[in-house]
Parts: structure tokens; C-alpha cells; sequence
């Protein structure tokens, strides 16, 4: 019985060996399996995913692009590696892959809510160089990022619908948050529903970090249903804080100042008045006002 045992394994020996040596008259098999510095006793073992990684790493050598990707996994590579005496396999990201990942690090830094994704990239080199409208609103961005974090206010961007202003503020972010600086675009009418339906959970959590995180844009202000609680339990006391600790906000609204006042008035009260009247100076306090009218940009 032993010996019969003994028999069948010399022939499978003899089979890994002549599988292996049949795999090695592919022009540069040998050249890629001998960089592991492995004995063949071994290799012998791993000859078809050696064979299989082998395939992949040609693909890498000849790729122009990540999106020429001809491997399973786009932008790894089915890579072996030597651990004593066995060979272990996996997924490496390639050159173009680690390139791409280190180029687009900075997007951890942008916390999004209700934001469309493609926000994280726009880009200042992207905006429309034929609208004159936008010039203002670079020049201001340009030395936004040269005085950081000292004496920096954040803007009130006005406009037309569709104009780009959303667009705008995120590709300051986006360069601001490849210099590590952190920050969230809020689309405040949809983060007010979700912060009233989040009392019994995470408020404070929410809540805490916008009001703290060092870039904020309040997005489409004035678009929300006002009441008395989002105007005096949220944005007053958000206002407040960031007005404190020097952080720069930034709004995009359809509303001028003016508009805006009166929409969180929400009554014709003297009371009402007054509370909007604090609301507006905060945000004056907090920002520069520009206006951007300008073509819809989404049709």
C-alpha cells in the first residue's frame, strides 16, 4: 500500500515538474518566476497561478492607462509573493492605480451631505473662462487660499439658478482639502430635515460636526421651510459658534441678504424681525458678498 502511495506521488512530481517546464518556453516566464527566488520544488506547486499572474503583469508592462486595464481587477495586479516555503497570491495595486489614489487622497477630506459625488471634481482649472461674471469670484478664491487660516472670511455667493455656484465653492474646497484642510458641503434644506428626524439618535452628533469642521458651505440657504427652530436652534446658534472660533462658512443662495432676511423674519412680528435682523449680521460677520448671474449651466 505504501509503496503504491510512493508511486502515485513520483507521478505527480513528475507532472508539476513537466507542467512547469512546459510553462518556462513562454518567452520571459523564467526571468519573471526567477525574481522570487524560489527552487523550482516549489514554484512547480504554483504553476498555473504563476502562469495566470504572469498574464497580468505582462498586461501592466504594456498599459497606457488605468482605463486600458486588461487585468480582472482593474488597476491591480495578480502578484506572488515568497513566504518560506509556499507562495502567496494577491491583488497589488499597480503604478497607475497607486498614482490615482494618491492623486484623489485629498477627496477623504470633503464630507458631502445631499452634495452631488461629481463635487469632489470640480476644479478651479474647469471654470467657464468666458463668463466675466466669474472673475470676481476667482480673484477672491486665489486669496482665500494665499492667507489661510489668518484673517479669512468665508463668501455669500448669490445668483441665478443653475449659475455654477455650488460648483464654485467646491472647487475651492477641493484645492483647499489637497492642502489638508477638512470641510462639508451641506445642502442645508435637506440636512435641516434630516438633523429634526435625528432627535432620538445622533442630533448632537450631526449637528457638532458642522458646526466644527474648519470649511463649511451651506448650500441653497433660504430654500428650506423656516421656522422658528431651524432659524433660532440651528443656524443662530451654528452662526454663533463659527463666528467665535474664526471659521470660515460659505453660503450659495437664489436669495440676496436682503431676500434672505426677510424669508427668516417668517412673520411680519417685530420679534420675528429682530431675530432675522441677528441672523443676517452674523453672516455679514462671516462673510464677503458676491453675486454671480450667469447662463443655467445645466441645460
Amino acid at each position: 500500500m505504501k509503496k503504491t502511495k510512493s508511486i502515485t506521488q513520483n507521478v505527480d512530481m513528475i507532472d508539476l515538474s513537466q507542467s512547469l517546464i512546459e510553462a518556462c518556453k513562454q518567452e520571459g516566464f523564467r526571468t519573471y518566476i526567477n525574481q522570487l527566488s524560489c527552487p523550482d520544488e516549489i514554484l512547480m506547486k504554483y504553476t498555473s497561478s504563476l502562469q495566470d499572474s504572469f498574464v497580468e503583469y505582462n498586461h501592466c508592462c504594456q498599459c497606457k492607462s488605468l482605463s486600458h486595464c486588461q487585468n480582472k481587477v482593474l488597476g491591480y495586479c495578480y502578484t506572488p509573493e515568497k513566504q518560506r516555503n509556499t507562495l502567496i497570491f494577491s491583488y497589488v495595486a499597480c503604478e497607475k492605480k497607486q498614482e490615482e489614489e494618491k492623486r484623489n487622497a485629498y477627496m477623504q477630506k470633503i464630507e458631502l451631505f445631499d452634495i452631488p459625488k461629481e463635487m469632489k471634481e470640480a476644479s478651479l482649472s474647469n471654470i467657464y473662462k468666458d463668463d466675466k461674471a466669474r472673475l470676481p469670484i476667482v480673484k477672491y478664491f486665489k486669496e482665500f487660499m494665499s492667507t489661510y487660516p489668518n484673517d479669512t472670511k468665508g463668501l455669500y455667493l448669490t445668483g441665478s439658478f443653475g449659475s455654477g455656484k455650488t460648483y464654485l465653492i467646491s472647487a475651492l474646497f477641493n484645492e483647499m482639502a489637497k492642502k489638508g484642510v477638512r470641510s462639508a458641503l451641506v445642502y442645508y434644506p435637506e440636512f435641516l430635515r434630516s438633523l429634526k428626524s435625528s432627535f432620538q439618535s445622533n442630533y448632537e452628533e450631526k449637528f457638532d460636526y458642522i458646526r466644527t469642521i474648519p470649511l463649511l458651505l451651506l448650500d441653497d440657504i433660504g430654500a428650506e421651510n423656516c421656522s422658528n427652530w431651524s432659524r433660532d436652534e440651528v443656524l443662530g446658534p451654528l452662526l454663533q459658534y463659527r463666528m467665535e472660533n474664526h471659521l470660515p462658512t460659505f453660503f450659495t443662495s437664489n436669495l440676496t441678504l436682503e431676500e434672505l432676511e426677510a424669508a427668516l423674519a417668517i412673520t411680519n412680528s417685530a420679534f420675528d424681525k429682530v431675530k432675522a435682523r441677528r441672523i443676517i449680521e452674523r453672516m455679514k460677520q462671516l462673510t464677503i458678498t458676491l453675486s454671480l448671474v450667469s447662463k443655467n449651466r445645466r441645460d
